[in-house]
C-alpha cells in the first residue's frame, strides 16, 4: 500500500517552541480545538463539505480508537477496491480550507473521520444516507489516554499531573469538548440504521469479529482469509510496531498502550466515584451506556 498521510510532517512542521502555550488551542463555538491542526476558517468551510452515500464515515471522540480504526478501514478499502489511502490527513476537520476541494476530487469510496460532536457535523453528512461508524471507549481509559496525549504532544498544553487534568476532562474543557456530551448525542442516534456503534473494548476482545461486523455494516464482502489478514495487520500491537513508519516520531503518541483498565493506575478513589456519578447522570440506563458495560470495565 502507498504511504498514508505524513503525520510526521504535519506535527513537526514547526518547532514546538515557536508557539506559546496560550496559542496552542482556540475556541470555536464554545469548543476547544488544536491550533496546529485546524483553524476557524477551516471549521467554517467544513460546513459546505459534500458527503457521498458511499463514504465510510468514522465518528469518535479523541483517544477512543480513531487512529486504530482509520487504519482498519483503509486496509478494508484496499482489500476490496485495491485503493490506497490519499496523502491527506484523514480527520475531516484537520488541515486547511483547501483540503475540501481535494476531497471533492478524490475517487470513491472515501474514508471520512471526525472528532466533531454529532450536531457539529456538516449537514450533508447528516442528511444523506451515509453510513456512520461510531467508536467509543469507556470514559476512564479515555481520560487517561487523553491526559498522556496532551503531555506527549508538543502541539498541546501539558499538565503537571493527572489530578490537574481530571477536572478539565470531566467538565469538557479539553479539545473537542465533553466526552459525555458526545456520548449522549450518539446515544440519541442509535436507532438509526445508518449508524453502527462499536466499543474499543469489544474490538480489543475479538478483532476478527469486530472487522466482520464493520464489513457487514458497510456491505464489504470480505473472505475469511481477508478478515484474518486484516486482524493480523490491524492488531494494536502490530500498529504500534509500525507506528514510526506510519506516524513518524508521533507514533508513540498516537499508539501508547491501547489497554483496557489502565485507568486503575491513575484514578484516585474520589475521582473514580466522581466519574461513576457523572456516568450515572448522563448514560446510566441508556442503550449506549449498556453497550459500554461500565460496571465491567470501570468498577
Amino acid at each position: 500500500m502507498a504511504n498514508r498521510f505524513n503525520f510526521k510532517e504535519h506535527f513537526e512542521k514547526a518547532a514546538p517552541n515557536e508557539i506559546s502555550t496560550n496559542q496552542l488551542l482556540f475556541t470555536y463555538k464554545g469548543v476547544l480545538f488544536p491550533s496546529a491542526s485546524t483553524s476557524e476558517k477551516t471549521l467554517e468551510v467544513l460546513q459546505l463539505f459534500e458527503a457521498r452515500k458511499d463514504d465510510l464515515v468514522l465518528m469518535a471522540y479523541p483517544k477512543c480508537g480513531s487512529n486504530w480504526t482509520i487504519q482498519l478501514l483503509e486496509d478494508m478499502v484496499h482489500a476490496v477496491y485495491k485503493k490506497d489511502p490519499p496523502a491527506m490527513i484523514p480527520i475531516l476537520e484537520f488541515g486547511t480550507p483547501e483540503k475540501y476541494q481535494k476531497l471533492q476530487e478524490e475517487s470513491s469510496p472515501r474514508i471520512i473521520a471526525t472528532h466533531l460532536h454529532y450536531d457539529s457535523m456538516p449537514k450533508s453528512l447528516l442528511n444523506k444516507e451515509t453510513k456512520k461508524l461510531v467508536v467509543i471507549r469507556n470514559p476512564k481509559d479515555t481520560a487517561v489516554s487523553l491526559f498522556h496525549f496532551y503531555n506527549n504532544n508538543p502541539r498541546l498544553p501539558s499538565y503537571s499531573s493527572f489530578d490537574s487534568f481530571f477536572p478539565d476532562f470531566l467538565n469538557g474543557n479539553v479539545c473537542f469538548g465533553s466526552y459525555f456530551d458526545h456520548a449522549v448525542a450518539w446515544n440519541e442516534q442509535l436507532d438509526n440504521d445508518n449508524i453502527l456503534l462499536m466499543t474499543f473494548e469489544e474490538m480489543k476482545a475479538d478483532l476478527e469479529a469486530a472487522i466482520k461486523k464493520i464489513a457487514d455494516f458497510f456491505c464489504y464482502p470480505l473472505t475469511e482469509e481477508q478478515v484474518k489478514n486484516l486482524a493480523d495487520r490491524g492488531s494494536f500491537k502490530s500498529m504500534k510496531e509500525k507506528s514510526i513508519d506510519t506516524h513518524g516520531k508521533m507514533g508513540h503518541v498516537f499508539f501508547r498502550k491501547g489497554e483496557v483498565g489502565d485507568w486503575k493506575n491513575y484514578f484516585s478513589e474520589e475521582q473514580s466515584q466522581t466519574m461513576d456519578a457523572k456516568f450515572e447522570e448522563c448514560l446510566a440506563g441508556t442503550k449506549l451506556g449498556d453497550l459500554l458495560m461500565y460496571d465491567m470495565f470501570c468498577k
